[in-house]
Formats: structure tokens, C-alpha cells, sequence
């Protein structure tokens, strides 16, 4: 989903809404494997990073307006006002902050209302794509992988925090959705994601979107169903990681939006395939790589993971001279920028690839200062939903279930 590209402006802004804003975050979260950095900055600066960004999100981006008892994370930067991605990284935000929100359940929970009440024509287990301003589903009513990965992920992360012996059993809904995505967005012949519940025809067959190749969300998913075509699945998504890597961008590092020739040897697109010239390029899709691959580096020892994100932390740290300002909004698998100006979508997902690496403590901590000086856009909900998920990770909140 291609997003408007807008220039950040270095201030700092704490915006309160009509909802209670949260108390301090306080880190509490998945252990990182030994050797993990995390930013110098004191944990209380980090924790209001986090706080101040969760406060805002939920002034701007949460709406009430789809039924009683119900939020709907609101996409005002996305082709429709609420889409599943937005949905899914509600859950996996909200779920995250238990224990320091006390409305992070309800609001959880309202959210897993309104993608309960807008499921996909092709598999009901799925949810709907896009919703209008009405709150109805539309455009096709059917799914988008990456909302239906997410959303099971959030699920999963309620389990593990608020446990499943209430009032909603979150496992068993997190292993309805996750049984549902391999029957209908997992080809069975290539095994790989398919771009949505209606891509299994046609050259979408043989198509997938890097930024879906999340290998913690498929170890997740095996976990908690004990099925082992998970573990193959992920198998197959690292190691056409690494040969997009060496094939393809073996200075960068970074993958494509879109990946085609599934069924063989996968390649980026040449031009548009399905949103963009930049398809085949490191743009609004792929840039969120550095944060779903590194986000598996620093919680598994032995991660796959490991070797493909430094690589692209190396070229990045490298091609900015050291500085995140220099971070552009796209770039050629060559490593050459596609487009002008700076987004948090590109900026903050780097920073969870500097982690994984020893000799980047003073790049870091640039990352972060850089992010928690951004001012958070009311219109961008892609950037602040990213760049909140990344603090979660910086600042020792982020929860792996």
C-alpha cells in the first residue's frame, strides 16, 4: 500500500485525546539474545518515547464509530479509512502495552470485534481488507496477508498477557486465524505467502510480498498449532531471503516490495505489478524488512535473520555516513534513492537492524535520538503505528509470544 511522502519536522509533541492517555511505559519484555544492543539513552526517555507515541496513536488513529463496543484503527493515509494491516497492528500495539495502559484489553478487544464482524468473502476465518467511512467492507470484501498475519501475531501476544480463560479465548482464536492463512494465504504448491486470500490465479499465484516473510510470526504460529509446516514455511521464506540477497542486492542487502517467479527462482518485478513503478525496489512495503527480520534476529539465537539484516545495516550505516536524516524514502535494490524526503517508515525500521550489531552502538543511539525527535503526523498511520512498534523493540517492551 503506497503511502503520501511528507517531510518530518524535528519537534517533539505529546497530543491528548479523549481517551486516557497511559502512564509511563516500563520495560518488560522478551529477553534479547546476548550480545543485543539497545539504545544508551536512560530507559525512562526510552519508555516516554513509548508513551508519548501510544498517547498520540490512540488520540488519532482509534475510532469508535464502527458499533458499541468496538475500535477500528482508522488507515487516513491508506487507499480506504480502515484497512487489516491497521487492524492487525492494533492488536499487536495494544497487547504489548497491557500492564502499562489499563484500556489496552478493551481496546484489544474492540478491535478483534470489528475484524470479527467484517470477515472475508472467501474464508470467514479471514478478515475483509478494506472498509469505507460507513464501516462496510468493500473493494471485493476479501483478505490482505499481511492484516491476517498481524492480527493472528496479536492474538497470540494476548495469550501470552492476558491468558485465554476469560471471557474470549485468544489461542483459540489466534489458531483459527492461523489454520485459516495457511489454507488460503500459503500456496500449497510453492509455499509461500500469497498476497491475499483472492491471489491464486493468474501471475499473483507466484507472487508474494517480502514484507509478509515475517520468520517470528511463522515461529509462532508453529508453536502454538504444533504444526510443522510452519517450520517449513519459514525455511522456505529465509532461504529466498538470502538468495534475493546474493542475486539481487548483494551490496544492499534490502528486497523488494513484490517478489514474482515464486514457483522457481523468485526475482523482483520489473516496473509496476500491482501499486507502483517501485515494485520491484525497496519502497513502502520493504521497509518494514529491517524491522520484521531483526525483530527475529534479536530474539533467537541462530536466527537466519541475523546475517541478512546486518547486511543491511551495514550498507545503510555506510551510504548515510552516519547519519538517519540521510535515510531516504526508497531506494533501488542497487541502493539508488527512488524518492525525496524522510518517513518513519524508512527511518525507524533501521534501527531494529542496528541492534543485531556490535559495532553500531554509536549509530543506534543516532537512530533513536532521531526517531524520538520526530513530531508524529495525525494523517500518517503507517509511519506512527511502524515507529511505535519499533520503540516497543528499542525500548525493551516488545513482547514475542
Amino acid at each position: 500500500m503506497r503511502k503520501p511522502l511528507r517531510t518530518l519536522a524535528l519537534a517533539t509533541a505529546l497530543v491528548a485525546g479523549a481517551l486516557v492517555t497511559a502512564s509511563p511505559a516500563s520495560a518488560a519484555g522478551t529477553a534479547y539474545v546476548p550480545g543485543t544492543l539497545r539504545p544508551s539513552a536512560p530507559q525512562a526517555t526510552q519508555d516516554a518515547a513509548v508513551t508519548k507515541y501510544w498517547n498520540f496513536w490512540k488520540a488519532n488513529f482509534l475510532s469508535t464509530r464502527c458499533g458499541s463496543g468496538t475500535y477500528a484503527v482508522m488507515s487516513k493515509d491508506a487507499d480506504h479509512p480502515y484497512v487489516a494491516e491497521g487492524q492487525g497492528y492494533g492488536m499487536t500495539i495494544a497487547a504489548m502495552m497491557a500492564g502499562k495502559d489499563s484500556q489496552a484489553k478493551a481496546i484489544f478487544d474492540g478491535i478483534l470485534r470489528f475484524v470479527k464482524a467484517h470477515p472475508s468473502v472467501n474464508n470467514k476465518d479471514l478478515h475483509a481488507a478494506e472498509q469505507d467511512a460507513n464501516c462496510k467492507s468493500v473493494n471485493g470484501s476479501d483478505s490482505a496477508t499481511d492484516g491476517d498475519l498481524e492480527i493472528a501475531y496479536g492474538l497470540l501476544i494476548a495469550d501470552k498477557v492476558w491468558g485465554s480463560s476469560g471471557s474470549i479465548n485468544y489461542k483459540a482464536e489466534a489458531v483459527r486465524v492461523i489454520n485459516a492463512i495457511k489454507a488460503s494465504e500459503v500456496s500449497s504448491s510453492t509455499k509461500f505467502t500469497l498476497l491475499g486470500d483472492w491471489g491464486n490465479s493468474g501471475k499473483y499465484a507466484t507472487a508474494s510480498r517480502s514484507s509478509d516473510w515475517m520468520p517470528g510470526h511463522f515461529r509462532a504460529f508453529e508453536k502454538a498449532t504444533g504444526d510443522s509446516a510452519w517450520g517449513q514455511i519459514r525455511t522456505k521464506h529465509e532461504n529466498a531471503v538470502s538468495q534475493l540477497q546474493t542475486q539481487y542486492a548483494p551490496k544492499t542487502g534490502l528486497l523488494p516490495d513484490f517478489v514474482i517467479n515464486t514457483n522457481s527462482t523468485p526475482k523482483p518485478p520489473s516496473g509496476k505489478f500491482l501499486e507502483g513503478k517501485y515494485d520491484g525496489a525497496y519502497s513502502w512495503n520493504a521497509c518494514r524488512d529491517p524491522w520484521r527480520l531483526g525483530a527475529d534476529a534479536i530474539t533467537v539465537k541462530g536466527s537466519a535473520a541475523l546475517a541478512q539484516v546486518r547486511k543491511m545495516n551495514a550498507w545503510i550505516k555506510t551510504t548515510t555516513g552516519g547519519d538517519p536524516a540521510k535515510i531516504g524514502s526508497g531506494y533501488t535494490l542497487a541502493g539508488v534513492p527512488t524518492e525525496k524526503g524522510e518517513h518513519p517508515c524508512f527511518t525507524a525500521p533501521f534501527a531494529v537492524a542496528a541492534m543485531t550489531d556490535p559495532g553500531s552502538q554509536a549509530w543506534l543511539d543516532k537512530l533513536f535520538t532521531q526517531i524520538n525527535a520526530f513530531s508524529p503526523d495525525a494523517n500518517d498511520y503507517y509511519g506512527t503505528g511502524i515507529t511505535l512498534q519499533v520503540l516497543l523493540i528499542l525500548s525493551g517492551n516488545f513482547v514475542a509470544p
